[in-house]
């Protein structure tokens, strides 16, 4: 119970972010570019900084070799950068509720891309998930109207785009981590994905105006929906096993929901919210009955 508290904790503080990144996205009217740049080099700032504090020199053994290097910058850039700016965008050019959704289909995608590379044949329940989710994802998108889109149609696909680089970011760090901390893995890969992003758009150039409520949202990002919501997930696992903590992960689109209705006047039907019902659903027959560490 006390693993389930706390993985319940981590997915409310992530659904809590969505909906602070909508607010900064729409209301706030800030670029994905500049924004990202500022997010993902403060977090990987404070996230090596806390594994610095756990391990000591021991931060730098995922430099050990090269293949560890080059496993480390694929999850930086095809993981961590790649999900973090479908996801903005998605949220940007739709609600941070239909993103979330479209984001937690990813353990699907895992399985898909399992059957397509590794030749497997899908399970009775794979199927049945798939069949649920794409019922649930198709009421959710167009409120059971197939010649009217609940969200544009871009943001459906850069949607569909995270839940995709979501199951990268699951994926691609799975050996690295196997052999050094999670914070520390997560502090490199956010570090580097954050100097990349201000490569290409440093925080300096074409800042917006900052206000204190511009501050303090982006901190609420960077600190409630990446270090303490990661922190309380890996808490969580020290109680309860990963399959158990996963099924948990069907708080967040609630809270996400929940919070967009409330702040964001989110106008939902009967049938969008029977849709995401249906995807959390297939995820948690997903979840329950496979077996694959990578969907744990």
């Amino acid at each position: 119970m006390k693993g389930i508290l706390w993985a319940m904790l981590a997915s409310t503080l992530w659904g809590i972010s969505g909906t602070v990144m909508q607010f900064v996205s729409q209301n706030q009217a800030i670029p994905a570019d500049w924004f990202l740049s500022v997010r993902t080099l403060s977090a990987g700032v404070i996230l090596l900084a806390i594994g610095a504090v756990q391990q000591g020199r021991g931060i730098f053994k995922v430099f050990k070799s090269w293949w560890s290097i080059a496993q480390l910058v694929a999850y930086a850039t095809l993981g961590l950068m790649a999900n973090m700016y479908t996801f903005y965008v998605s949220i940007e050019r739709g609600t941070a509720a239909a993103a979330t959704i479209l984001q937690y289909l990813s353990p699907l995608f895992i399985v898909l891309g399992t059957l397509v590379f590794k030749r497997e044949l899908p399970l009775r329940t794979d199927m049945l998930a798939f069949g649920v989710s794409l019922f649930g994802v198709f009421l959710a998108i167009t409120r059971g109207n197939i010649h009217e889109l609940a969200i544009p149609t871009d943001a459906l696909v850069w949607g569909i785009l995270s839940g995709v680089t979501a199951a990268l970011y699951v994926v691609l760090p799975r050996k690295i981590v196997a052999d050094n901390s999670p914070v520390v893995i997560l502090g490199w890969g956010t570090l580097i994905a954050g100097l990349l992003f201000n490569a290409y758009h440093p925080l300096w150039i074409g800042a917006p105006t900052i206000t204190p409520k511009l501050v303090i949202s982006i901190g609420a990002i960077v600190l409630i929906g990446t270090i303490f919501a990661f922190l309380s997930l890996l808490h969580s696992l020290q109680y309860a096993p990963s399959a158990v903590v996963s099924i948990v992960d069907a708080v967040q689109p609630v809270v996400t929901f929940v919070l967009s209705i409330i702040f964001l006047n989110l106008k939902v039907s009967v049938i969008e919210i029977v849709g995401s019902v249906l995807v959390v659903l297939a995820i948690y027959i997903l979840q329950r009955y496979r077996s694959e560490p990578g969907i744990e």
